[in-house]
């Protein structure tokens, strides 16, 4: 999001184009292009428009060069003081146009349009749109993003109606209403009695033609949001690097919003900070670090490097202290910085390091947000090898990645290459924890059986003839909710025991070369990225009631679809 402080012939003065603005807006979603290739859309609002000519824009487009399409068709009517952009990232399986953001509410009164983006999930959705219908209201379509925006425009109303009244009292008339209502808008208010309806993890953006501008983040800081003002300009993106180098500033010089607060921009430019919620017990989400956000931030790169050193002893385990005859690589591109860690690790054991670059991602495509039916074909195409990087039946591959979620890119595709290498042995490293449940706050980990620690958790159980542990776990998320019962299919198993079950399901149909893998420990998770404590991921521990409902229904969902197992 950008708010310009200045009238727009300031920037046209300095900068030489009236498009400053928007080109900002340019770079900035061009930077943060990593958290979305399905979609894109930008907004914006012209306060200088007089009345019968539109003041309130958005443009939007699907497919990966969405924001190319985005800004062709962007011409002088974005000529505006207010701009917000999206990428969109799938996370519910539903694609199309009618579901990029922003969402755009219309209204012949200026201060009742309504336009919202936002990096979130939603995890009582049901229950908000039970409330919409309650009052009367139809939402459209049943969906987080048009309920959250039809719930919010409902308190936008009320809150317009509000001053429409106060403005009658003090006897103003006309013209001079609208004007009252547009110059005292608080959006605090509306915000106050729109998102302690929400359980989930949010940073929620918005625009109102009247000239507001806000960004709201969930009260355990699940999502991320960064800003930064000066006099010319207000500015929020989900991270921070990408403010840092559209701007030419130091990370220092940019805010983290905090956890249920609001930053909110008036129309005349006031900038203030409101408290909207009670901050609860930080749970600011761990796979940012690891995965989702750039690693060019001055933390994140610094976190990943820890993750990847952190894992120099369980490595040497697996390979026997046999250094000189290793191969050390990474799976392209996220795992790199991580790669450098585990490598510092080694040299640090007084070592030469071996480095090959093993692995090339030849297709920019994010397999695991692909349908079911289309993943396993995706996945054999995506990577390629450097032949002869290694010596034939002598040296170990030690091979990085960030995380392993479902396992199909290994099985389908990089564990059948590498196997053409003839590899000694392969140490396949992540330099996350074994993902075990379902994420519901924004990252795509919705189904417990696409998990492929949970499937081998679940083997292992009918292995070993214990599935009175399903029946035990079903019937207690059938009757309780509010306590995470999942957690009790790993109870039984090690760390290792996962591993190998793991191995052995994701192994292909003749390959040679024996696999071992390693995972981060909870314990090195939390000592690499110390501020971002949200694990859900890997322990099921979720922040959010909503999350923990979610969590065991999923399991419910997957013993009478899946198991169709009589209990």
């Amino acid at each position: 999001m950008i708010r310009l402080l200045k009238p727009l012939s300031y920037y046209e003065q300095k900068y030489g184009t009236w498009r400053y603005g928007l080109n900002k807006l340019y770079l900035m979603m061009e930077k943060q292009h990593n958290r979305g290739q399905e979609g894109a859309g930008v907004a914006c609002v012209n306060l200088d428009a007089p009345a019968g000519e539109e003041y309130m824009f958005r443009e939007k487009a699907e497919g990966k060069d969405a924001i190319t399409e985005v800004f062709k068709h962007v011409d002088k009517s974005f000529e505006g003081q207010l701009y917000m952009g999206h990428l969109r990232y799938s996370t519910t399986g539903k694609s199309g146009l009618q579901y990029v953001h922003p969402f755009l509410r219309r209204n012949n009164w200026r201060a009742k349009n309504l336009c919202l983006c936002g990096n979130f999930n939603m995890t009582n959705i049901d229950e908000v749109f039970h409330f919409l219908t309650a009052q009367g209201q139809s939402p459209r379509i049943y969906g987080d993003s048009y309920i959250t925006l039809e719930l919010m425009g409902h308190r936008l109303d009320r809150e317009v109606e509000r001053l429409f009244v106060e403005a009658k009292e003090q006897g103003l008339k006309g013209t001079a209403i609208t004007q009252y209502i547009d110059d005292h808008v608080e959006m605090a208010n509306v915000l106050r009695t729109t998102m302690p309806h929400f359980d989930g993890g949010y940073v929620m953006c918005g625009l109102t033609g009247s000239g507001e501008l806000f960004a709201v983040r969930d009260p355990w800081g699940i999502r991320p949001a960064f800003w930064y003002q000066d006099d010319e300009v207000v500015v929020l993106a989900s991270e921070r690097p990408v403010i840092q180098t559209t701007f030419d500033l130091q990370a220092d010089d940019i805010q983290e919003l905090k956890p249920g607060q609001s930053l909110i921009v008036h129309k005349n430019g006031a900038v203030c900070q409101e408290q909207i919620l009670p901050a609860k017990q930080l749970s600011a989400c761990s796979f940012e670090r690891i995965y989702f956000s750039r690693g060019s931030d001055r933390d994140i790169y610094q976190e990943r490097k820890r993750l990847g050193e952190q894992l120099t002893p369980a490595i040497m385990r697996a390979i026997d202290n046999d250094v000189a005859n290793t191969v050390f690589s990474y799976i392209p591109n996220t795992a790199e910085v991580a790669f450098h860690g585990m490598t510092d690790g080694v040299r640090r054991l007084d070592h030469d390091v071996r480095i090959e670059k093993v692995v090339w991602k030849d297709i920019k495509l994010r397999t695991f947000i692909s349908d079911g039916s289309e993943r396993n074909d995706l996945a054999a195409h995506v990577y390629d090898i450097s032949y002869g990087s290694l010596r034939p039946n002598e040296d170990n591959l030690v091979i990085i990645d960030d995380s392993i979620v479902r396992g199909t890119t290994l099985r389908e595709s990089i564990f059948k290459i590498l196997d053409r290498l003839h590899p000694k042995k392969i140490v396949m490293v992540s330099s996350s924890p074994q993902i075990r449940y379902p994420d519901y706050y924004g990252i795509d980990m919705s189904r417990l059986e696409e998990l492929c620690a949970f499937r081998a958790a679940i083997a292992l159980i009918k292995e070993r003839g214990m599935e009175q542990v399903i029946a035990d776990v079903y019937r207690k998320c059938k009757s309780s909710l509010c306590e995470n019962h999942v957690r009790a299919i790993y109870a039984p198993f090690t760390v290792e025991e996962i591993n190998a079950k793991i191995v052995e399901m994701l192994r292909p149909k003749g390959m040679q070369a024996p696999i071992e893998l390693v995972f981060q420990s909870i314990e090195g998770l939390h000592e690499a990225c110390p501020n971002h404590p949200g694990d859900w991921y890997f322990t099921g521990h979720y922040p959010t009631p909503g999350g923990v409902r979610l969590c065991n229904a999923a399991f419910v969902d997957f013993v009478e679809t899946t198991l169709r197992m009589q209990l």
